[in-house]
């Protein structure tokens, strides 16, 4: 199937006389007639549900859905995209281990690399996307279990080489894990160019209507754990917090991963997507390819709108052709990059604020990636907590205004931003 068809088809396959759309098991627990039966279950023996902080049928679904879109052998969904980002890393590197990330990431995957996983004692080097080659090779350490990237940057646009990435991590024998968020898996696949897992922030465009916080981790299924296994005890040696399991030896590549994440993670910190919300994620996803369409023609026109406005001193989009990542988002993203726009107001911050206070239309919101257009100033939100050094080397300049454009009429858009411009 085409992915506009996974997006309506995968996942959930109803039989006769059964529900069409994904049924909500909204139950926390699943009655077994005997022990035993039950006991397979837990020693991962068996398939089937025991507890919902672990599985759940409706979660399971709909990410069998999203690892359909994406090219995946397994995915798991997660109550946030932040907890999708921490599983992802944390289910490779433990205290002691290192992980090479972009230093452009969203902020609050920064902050949760930089300060929080610091805290449990996992050190993170950050570097430019556009680093050179000597630059990259000198992030890796001996004890690196892991490379994370953006496919585009929140909210920097930049563009993310996933194949260079992709080499170097391989290169040292270590998973390239990628936020696919932006883009998502209708404009980008990454294990197309090399990535092996990927997360999303389901709460933006999958969801697309402001209704559900949710996050997904899915596994590309092929990195060889077992080659490596010197570099994933986790996942390579007996879990003896889970009967001595095994998981690259008793699932595979194909499985590996997210059966440890679940079993071992999802368990523990019980970060779960409801039942409710997955089921609303799945309206999401049905309509998910026209709308990431209109959201990109959209945008397209608002920033070739702004880049001819005397008031607005630079736009960055990625699929303007004068943007620096223009070849590398064709590459990448040949059908269109994201709805999102940044650009800066001649005049910085103040003007910045008078831009955003004149908009009718566009909404202040701390969201992006939404049916409606959401406008936000970065540098004293979303990034506030980082020094004016960070927001240089995280892309986000102090007078960056970020644009998300939603599916309204293009013409009613670009009267609204052309009156908050005329205010200035």
């Amino acid at each position: 199937m085409e992915i506009e068809t996974k997006c309506l088809h995968a996942g959930y396959e109803p039989k006769n006389g059964e529900p069409r759309m994904i049924p909500i098991i909204q139950s926390t627990t699943f009655k077994y007639d005997t022990s035993e039966k039950m006991g397979e279950l837990f020693d991962l023996k068996a398939s089937g549900y025991f507890y919902s902080r672990l599985q759940n049928p409706t979660c399971d679904m709909v990410a069998a859905k999203i690892a359909a879109m994406e090219g995946g052998s397994a995915a798991m969904l997660t109550g946030s995209g932040q907890a999708a980002s921490f599983m992802a890393v944390f289910n490779l590197a433990n205290a002691g281990d290192h992980v090479v990330a972009s230093s452009t990431i969203y902020g609050g995957s920064f902050n949760l690399f930089s300060v929080t996983m610091r805290k449990m004692g996992i050190d993170f080097t950050f570097v430019d996307p556009d680093c050179t080659d000597e630059e990259l090779e000198a992030a890796f350490k001996p004890n690196t279990k892991a490379v994370f990237g953006e496919t585009i940057a929140n909210p920097a646009l930049i563009v993310f080489d996933i194949e260079r990435f992709a080499k170097a991590a391989h290169s040292h024998g270590v998973p390239l894990i990628i936020d696919n968020t932006f883009a998502t898996p209708i404009n980008c696949r990454p294990f197309e160019f090399g990535a092996d897992i990927v997360v999303h922030s389901t709460t933006k465009y999958m969801d697309g209507h402001d209704a559900t916080l949710g996050g997904c981790i899915v596994d590309h299924g092929k990195f060889d754990w077992m080659a490596h296994k010197d570099k994933f005890p986790g996942l390579c040696t007996p879990d003896e917090s889970y009967h001595g399991i095994t998981y690259a030896t008793q699932f595979g590549n194909e499985g590996a991963f997210i059966t440890k994440a679940t079993a071992q993670l999802m368990r523990d910190f019980g970060c779960v997507q409801s039942p409710m919300n997955a089921y609303m994620l799945n309206l999401g996803l049905e309509s998910l390819p026209v709308r990431m369409e209109r959201h990109c023609s959209n945008a397209l026109k608002i920033a070739q709108f702004l880049e001819q406005s005397d008031k607005v001193s630079w736009v960055n989009h990625p699929s303007l052709p004068g943007s620096k990542y223009y070849e590398r988002a064709k590459k990448y993203m040949p059908n269109g990059s994201c709805g999102v726009i940044s650009f800066g107001v001649k005049g910085g911050r103040k003007a910045a604020e008078k831009f955003m206070a004149e908009l009718k239309l566009g909404m202040i919101a701390t969201h992006v990636a939404d049916a409606r257009t959401c406008c936000l100033h970065p540098a004293s939100s979303t990034h506030r907590q980082m020094s004016e050094e960070e927001l240089v080397a995280a892309g986000v300049p102090s007078d960056l205004i970020r644009l998300s454009v939603g599916l309204e009429n293009v013409n009613d858009l670009l009267a609204d931003i052309g009156n908050a411009l005329s205010k200035i």
